[in-house]
């Protein structure tokens, strides 16, 4: 094989001369001939000129021509351009012959790689025990000679050699495993635990050599922190392709009239449209089960066309960054010997960037964000995500969280007041035409109201309370201004009692029956009821009912007597209830039913009516 392979590199050489001298007879079209004005000064980069090629050559040459096979070719006279065809044939052969064995023999090979590395398996804990053993008898001998003994210089040769050759091979292996983190598609959790079985080795390193300790810490820094980096504004900004298209606008508060048309391109509305004021099944997000569920996967998410509210991706983001940092945290403080300040500077040098870029994307889609139940969804999503993270004794975090609220408050205060605000500024004479059924502005506020209020009593705080209180108070003033719009006295009652009846009836469903919303709207209900009870038994028994408040009245006060005078006008009043209380009555009940929406309020208005 060798010699094939020696003669046919002869032959080709031999040839080249040839071709060489041949071509030195012919005028060089890169001369100076009448095509070009002078040659072309590549100085180093010529690998044209004599010395470069023809030197190599000779050397070549010569060595070939003192090979034993090449003699006896030359003397029998054998064409060397057709011998090196053929040897370069029969070279092809054997490497097509080898290639089939190695695929015959490929299960051997993947066996024996099976039994190199369980030989690994046996070494690495057989070094990791003689390394123990080296480190104490380090330990001891600096003691001794701390102590002044005189023999202690007779080993320390032999324990420095040790020493060094013990923190070559640390330094190669760990930066083997770091290494093997920048693998596309690794999942370095693996080479963590691999680098915790053997975490001595670092600190063997910490207690000799200390400026491999710095080079191998640094290096896992940076390369940890790279990937970390490029995973995360990858996932980032695959997962914000799922989300809903169409998102609130500046626009879409609770004031605003619901007649604005939409131009010749806006968009349809989607199936599964991400609501503004309505918390629907959004709130689950929240729930124990949702809250550490696996991560999204933005790419399964988009073959099977699904969408999610900005709130599920702020969760399946954060979830997978709490995780991360979690572990991160752990194996930083277990491995590296860290702890307090120290592991917390460690952890922001791995993780600091990954933070930073996740803060500038929230802040960069806050400033446009104008949906409060997702902002407000978010706050708590990062809650809780904070008491886990102290469950689980990692404060590392702690500062990265305050950021984030202190970007997710303030948005959800300037929308929660944008609302506020286009409530207060509604002209309800610009509504178009009002009837007494509940108004959408009600609808929204009862739906938005009823949410937050919701989400709130999970984690109570006093400043949405307060918010509220003023959206609140706003609402209750666009109410009696709308009610107003009415002539009669009746409708406005009506109006009044309808709209009341369902912000009372949304916010029950979902937030506690001592909440403040739900005391307030249910006297102000009360309030309303009885005085329209008043007015619809006045025509047909008015008389009746104003003779009952008067014997009241002096009852209590101790003048019964006074009522023998008025046996005629009793008598007259009983007359007039005898022959039209069932016509009165059903009339009453049909206007009642007419008048209001929700059946089981009507129904209570007519029984208080007819206790009364």
């Amino acid at each position: 094989m060798a010699a094939a392979a020696t003669m046919a590199a002869a032959a080709r050489e031999l040839a080249l001369r040839a071709g060489a001298s041949d071509l030195e007879e012919e005028e060089c079209p890169l001369g100076g001939g009448p095509g070009l004005q002078e040659p072309l000064q590549l100085g180093e980069l010529d690998i044209t000129s004599d010395e470069f090629i023809l030197d190599e050559v000779d050397v070549h040459i010569q060595a070939n021509l003192e090979d034993e096979l090449v003699k006896e070719a030359l003397k029998t006279g054998v064409d060397l351009r057709h011998y090196s065809k053929q040897v370069e044939l029969e070279l092809q052969q054997i490497e097509q012959k080898s290639i089939r064995d190695y695929i015959q023999e490929s299960e051997n090979i993947a066996s024996l790689h099976n039994q190199i590395t369980a030989c690994d398996a046996v070494l690495e804990p057989r070094f990791l025990e003689q390394l123990q053993e080296l480190d104490a008898k380090a330990a001891a001998v600096r003691e001794q000679e701390a102590r002044g003994t005189a023999a202690c210089a007779d080993v320390r040769g032999v324990l420095d050699r040790l020493r060094v050759k013990a923190v070559t091979k640390i330094r190669e292996f760990i930066l083997q495993k770091i290494y093997s983190f920048r693998k596309p598609m690794t999942n370095y959790q693996i080479p963590q635990a691999a680098l915790l079985k053997f975490r001595f080795f670092y600190q063997f390193l910490l207690g000799n050599e200390r400026a491999t300790a710095k080079e191998i810490r640094d290096e896992y820094v940076e390369t940890l922190s790279k990937i970390y980096l490029s995973y995360y504004r990858s996932y980032l900004g695959r997962l914000m392709k799922v989300q809903y298209e169409e998102v609130a606008e500046k626009d879409d508060l609770m004031g605003v009239e619901d007649t604005a048309k939409k131009g010749f391109f806006s968009k349809p509305s989607l199936r599964s449209r991400n609501t503004i004021f309505t918390l629907g099944t959004r709130g689950s997000v929240i729930s124990p089960t949702e809250l550490e569920a696996p991560i999204l996967v933005p790419h399964t998410a988009q073959r099977g066309e699904q969408r999610y509210p900005f709130e599920a991706l702020f969760r399946s983001q954060h979830y997978a960054l709490l995780d991360n940092s979690c572990r991160e945290y752990l194996f930083i403080c277990e491995f590296f010997v860290v702890s307090g300040p120290a592991a917390h500077d460690l952890f922001h040098a791995v993780m600091g960037r990954t933070l930073s870029m996740t803060l500038k994307h929230l802040e960069s889609y806050l400033a446009d964000c104008y949906d409060a139940i997702a902002v407000f969804l978010c706050i708590h999503i990062v809650l809780r995500f904070r008491n886990i993270a102290a469950k689980r004794e990692v404060p590392a975090l702690d500062r990265y969280w305050e950021q984030v609220l202190a970007l997710l408050w303030p948005r959800f205060e300037l929308i929660l007041e944008m609302n506020v605000q286009s409530v207060r500024s509604t002209d309800p004479q610009r509504l178009g035409g009002l009837d007494t059924r509940p108004h959408y502005i009600t609808r929204r506020y009862a739906e938005f109201s009823s949410a937050l209020v919701s989400i709130n009593q999970t984690i109570p705080n006093e400043r949405t309370m307060q918010l509220l209180g003023q959206l609140q108070v706003e609402v209750e003033n666009f109410v009696l201004r709308v009610a107003a719009e009415f002539s009669s006295r009746k409708e406005q009652l009506v109006f009044l009692i309808n709209n009341y009846d369902m912000m009372l009836g949304v916010l029950m469903e979902r937030a506690a029956d001592d909440s403040k919303e739900v005391e307030s709207f249910q006297q102000l209900l009360n309030a309303r009821t009885q005085e329209f009870i008043e007015e619809l038994l006045s025509p047909p028994f008015g008389g009746l009912v104003a003779f009952v408040k008067e014997a009241e009245a002096l009852i209590e006060r101790g003048q019964a007597e006074r009522l023998r005078g008025e046996e005629a006008r009793v008598t007259q009043l009983i007359r007039g209830f005898g022959s039209s209380w069932k016509s009165s009555v059903e009339s009453l009940s049909q206007d009642v039913m007419r008048s209001f929406t929700n059946f089981r309020n009507g129904t209570s208005i007519i029984q208080g009516a007819l206790t009364q």
